[in-house]
């Protein structure tokens, strides 16, 4: 008995004993949750913070047509509504990676003492709401044992909260929104873009299907990788069989969209790649200095990649997309001419330039190299530096049919990019100033320095109209008025010039009386040289200044036959102001800006001011239509003309202006209907990089086709209302401008050039 009694007292020992470890270990667990409920273990999330997650929102870049054209973003991402999602995406979620998602409230009893049971080896059923809560506030797990157990109670917590907070519809959107896809797409908008290119509400039940299975790795299961095809084909598939499972879809209907094979339109959407590269990098530019001017109502600045602004611009993703064409396709052809002409000459690109100017260029080059850069931060001197960019290597080079894959020394990589020809290109509405299309260059992944807003280049003759403008202005001339073509010599000491002065006209010629329009149509030298003579280069100067250009323009007679370096930007402003009436509108490019809540905190106002009136203008339109009625622009009435024969055959009226500076290393051509102004300028990087002959070197040939080819895309779009009327005429016009009726040109080959004479500017 003695015994008995003994081993029931032992077997009372065990069960106290149980029962007390278990009181620590339940007292423990309610301890370990409100220690981490407390922030003992890190810091939790507020009710605010649960409220407004950090979702790092990207800031959108809307056209004016409302397409979104671009992003700036730490992480690409653009929340969607979950009304805007496919009810099969979010059934298919639901169905593969939380089936009792809407019966429990963020922790799933039953998976996780499934996962307990089976040591989490099939599968550790954290639920959509535990995901999202990984995803917001606590990222990845650890791998030590003991923090990967408190981060899973931080996670329960933060679902916990997460399912008093939101309504199940709003987490699986949050839930869509934080995923990253890779490829810089985070959230299932960017994905749908940019693997798909259309909105998560187009998405069908197979596209769906690729983007949930990618949840489980989005890595592994990257569409975009061919080599992983079959895996993400069977990966897809997979899930199309949990929608079966799940009652989303039928058998029948799983089994068509199986034998579909995956088919993506693959866009990337990066800071260097996509519509209005240089555009947008302009406004980023112009934005980094609107957030300090702009601030929060908490007197904070807004964080351009975070806030999940959204920028409305004047662009028209329509008219960009014709003029990056128009860029494309022209130069394509004009880059092979010029490979050509500069083939086996000496020190080509380069034109009369001393070995020593080529040696300060190439060295100029080397050192804003990226080469150049990264290697003086590792610590190498000079010399070794200078030595890698004649050692050949690996790199990948800009084609027009291309990246192409080489081996090239680094040097000759440089002197291949100087034979590069550059655009600039901008269209502008002349009434309301809104910037249409901007065009900085023909590839801004290689080629990133802006020639519409930032580069400055000389106009040539591009500037006689703001010439032309003053005389009509200040001396009542009219484009009838005659003046002779002849030998002209403005001597020493006037307008405080140091040496006589003899302009030339390009083909040697005079023509004897002629009138204005005419000498405007064919670019004559010597009548733009008599005009600033009698205006002086002052009254010259202040009209330009007047008309928006900010450039630095020097009082000087050369002035008259355009040596003064204007942007594209500006120049395209003037010019709109002739077409405007006499109205200066200051080019502008956004319409609005709205916070991620909709809210407008910008709206900028025009910037306009009266600078000549109706008459004034109106004559010099009827000056600049000359040009391309019968003169340096009339290929596009005629077409004919340069290497390439464009069929234009515009009959509308059209106001122009080519330009060629001297030695060719500017082609300019700026053309304008009554709705639309767009200026072209086409060059290389350095000056002294250019053709040698004028036939291909002349504003006619290098910059006017490209307008051509824009315009004619325009006009082809119905939507876009590019108008083909006349330009109104002022009421009780007192200036005579119908005086020249054009006859049609026989020789179209034999358009009049706007080259400079080598000696025109007398410097």
């Amino acid at each position: 008995m003695a015994t008995k009694k003994a081993n029931t007292n032992d077997f009372s020992e065990y069960k106290r004993k149980f029962w007390q470890l278990f009181a620590y270990g339940f007292l423990g667990v309610i301890l370990l949750f409100l220690f981490a409920s407390w922030g003992f273990f890190g810091k939790m999330p507020s009710f605010d913070d649960l409220e407004n997650p950090d979702s790092n929102v990207a800031t959108e870049i809307i056209s004016s047509d409302g397409v979104v054209i671009g992003k700036f973003y730490k992480e690409n991402r653009t929340p969607v509504k979950y009304e805007d999602l496919p009810q099969h995406l979010v059934k298919g979620l639901v169905a593969t990676e939380d089936e009792r998602f809407y019966e429990h409230s963020g922790i799933d009893a039953k998976g996780t003492l499934r996962a307990v049971v089976k040591l989490a080896q099939d599968g550790g059923a954290s639920t959509l709401t535990q995901q999202l809560a990984k995803n917001l506030f606590h990222g990845e797990g650890s791998k030590f044992i003991v923090f990967r157990v408190i981060q899973k109670v931080k996670e329960w917590i933060i679902a916990i909260r997460l399912e008093r907070q939101y309504t199940k519809q709003e987490i699986i959107a949050l839930y869509l929104n934080q995923v990253d896809f890779v490829n810089g797409a985070v959230g299932i908008r960017s994905a749908a873009k940019i693997y798909m290119n259309k909105e998560p509400k187009d998405l069908t039940i197979e596209e769906s299907a690729l983007f949930i299975g990618m949840l489980k790795n989005p890595s592994l299961y990257n569409p975009n990788r061919k080599k992983r095809a079959k895996l993400v084909l069977d990966r897809r598939n997979t899930v199309l069989g949990q929608m079966v499972k799940n009652g989303v879809i039928t058998e029948s209907k799983k089994e068509e969209l199986k034998k579909l094979p995956i088919k993506l339109d693959f866009k990337p959407e990066s800071h260097s790649e996509g519509s209005a590269t240089y555009f947008r990098e302009y406004l980023r530019d112009y934005m980094k200095k609107w957030v300090k001017d702009h601030l929060k109502p908490d007197g904070t600045e807004y964080d351009l990649y975070r806030d999940g602004l959204k920028i409305y611009t004047t662009i028209d993703s329509k008219m960009q997309q014709y003029a990056e064409e128009a860029v494309t396709e022209h130069l394509k052809n004009l880059q092979k001419e010029f490979f050509i002409n500069a083939k086996d000459k000496e020190n080509a690109p380069f034109v009369d330039i001393t070995p020593e100017q080529t040696q300060q260029i190439m060295m100029q080059a080397k050192k804003n190299s990226e080469r150049w850069r990264k290697m003086d931060l590792n610590g190498k001197s000079e010399e070794e530096i200078l030595k890698s960019f004649d050692v050949p290597a690996k790199m990948k080079i800009f084609t027009y049919e291309g990246e192409k894959d080489t081996i090239m020394k680094p040097t000759d990589s440089i002197i291949y990019y100087k034979h590069m020809l550059q655009t600039g290109m901008m269209a502008m509405e002349p009434r309301s100033g809104h910037i249409k299309a901007w065009v900085g260059g023909v590839n801004y992944k290689y080629f990133q320095y802006d020639h519409v807003g930032q580069g400055a280049r000389q106009v040539g003759s591009t500037f006689k109209p703001f010439l032309y403008a003053t005389a009509i202005e200040q001396l009542g001339m009219s484009p009838c008025d005659s003046i002779i073509d002849s030998y002209f010599t403005m001597p020493k000491g006037k307008w405080g010039i140091d040496a006589d002065w003899s302009p030339k006209n390009s083909d040697g010629n005079y023509r004897g009386t002629i009138t204005l329009q005419k000498a405007l149509a064919n670019s004559v030298n010597t009548v733009s040289a008599k005009l600033i003579d009698r205006v002086g280069p002052k009254a010259v100067v202040d009209m330009a200044k007047e008309l928006g250009v900010t450039s630095d323009i020097p009082e000087q007679p050369s002035i008259a036959l355009g040596a003064v370096d204007i942007t594209v930007e500006q120049m395209v402003g003037a010019m709109s102001t002739f077409a405007n009436q006499g109205v200066y509108v200051k080019p502008t490019f956004i319409i609005k800006i709205e916070d991620k809540n909709g809210v407008v905190i910008d709206q900028p106002v025009p910037v306009t001011k009266d600078v000549v009136n109706k008459d004034v203008a109106y004559a010099v339109v009827k000056l600049m239509e000359g040009v391309t009625s019968s003169g340096t622009g009339a290929r596009l009435k005629y077409g004919g003309g340069g290497f390439i024969q464009y069929d234009y055959s515009f009959g509308n009226p059209i106001a122009g202006k080519t330009g060629t500076s001297q030695n060719n290393s500017d082609g300019w051509f700026i053309g304008m209907v009554p709705n639309l102004a767009t200026g072209v300028w086409v060059g290389n990087e350095d000056r002294a990089a250019h053709f040698r002959a004028t036939r291909l070197g002349q504003g006619a040939t290098m910059a006017l086709p490209i307008w051509g080819i824009f315009m004619k895309k325009c006009y082809a779009d119905s939507d876009l209302d590019v108008s083909k009327e006349p330009f109104e005429k002022p009421e009780d016009l007192q200036i005579k401008v119908d005086c020249w009726t054009p006859k049609k040109v026989v020789d179209t080959t034999a358009v009049p050039t706007d080259e400079p004479d080598m000696d025109e500017f007398g410097l």
